[in-house]
């Protein structure tokens, strides 16, 4: 994997560093992709709020610095991606045909990997560095908005077949589900559950709501 690291290599950066930088979009080796989101997600689990550094993902992938570099632009977006991969796999868009079940499954999904490892700690550590580092919040932002994506395209559909009035303001009702979720996620003191994930369901989708 070194000699490979050398062909064509990055010069390597300091540890902090998290700016975008740019990269030559090399043809991703699939094995040696998931081996470095897969470290760079347990370290966002093990790292307890503590900065992780791009030499930190490197030598838990088991790859050179410069392979990182050659495939993202810059240690958030190697986060932001280890993330997304993880999120598509346990929040999978959901399309039974019935707007309230996709709408449960979601919210469900949503809060019950919030308790639980990777994402519970991982989301922790991302949301303290992005609190100083504006690169990494732009990141969280960008991650948040393939989450908020995928609930609206739930609700779209929903709309789409008569579930919803014409006139739902959907983009409100995105803001209520990851308000709620933001809100007892940061600070603990109501439950992100099952019965929580149900009765905001029932909530959104009452007769009348606006």
């Amino acid at each position: 994997m070194e000699a490979n690291d050398a062909e064509g290599s990055v010069p390597d950066a300091g540890p902090e560093d998290t700016a975008a930088r740019p990269h030559t979009g090399r043809r991703r080796n699939e094995a040696v992709r998931r081996a470095i989101l897969d470290a760079a997600l347990r370290l966002l689990v093990e790292s307890e709020g503590a900065p992780i550094t791009v030499e930190a993902v490197a030598r838990a992938a088991g790859v050179g610095k410069q392979t990182l570099y050659r495939w993202w632009p810059s240690k958030g977006a190697v986060l932001l991606d280890a993330l997304t991969d993880r999120a598509g796999q346990d929040v999978p868009p959901p399309d039974t045909g019935s707007l309230r079940e996709d709408l449960r499954t979601v919210v469900a999904a949503t809060f019950d990997a919030a308790q639980r490892a990777p994402w519970a700690p991982a989301l922790r550590t991302l949301v303290r560095e992005a609190a100083t580092d504006p690169h990494l919040a732009e990141l969280l932002r960008a991650y948040t908005g393939t989450r908020r994506a995928l609930l609206r395209d739930v609700l779209d559909r929903g709309r789409a077949r008569g579930e919803l009035p014409a006139d739902r303001d959907l983009d409100l009702v995105v803001d209520q589900v990851y308000g709620l979720f933001w809100y007892r996620f940061l600070l603990g003191h109501a439950p992100l559950d099952r019965a929580a994930a149900e009765r905001l369901t029932d909530s959104l989708l009452a007769p009348g709501t606006p």
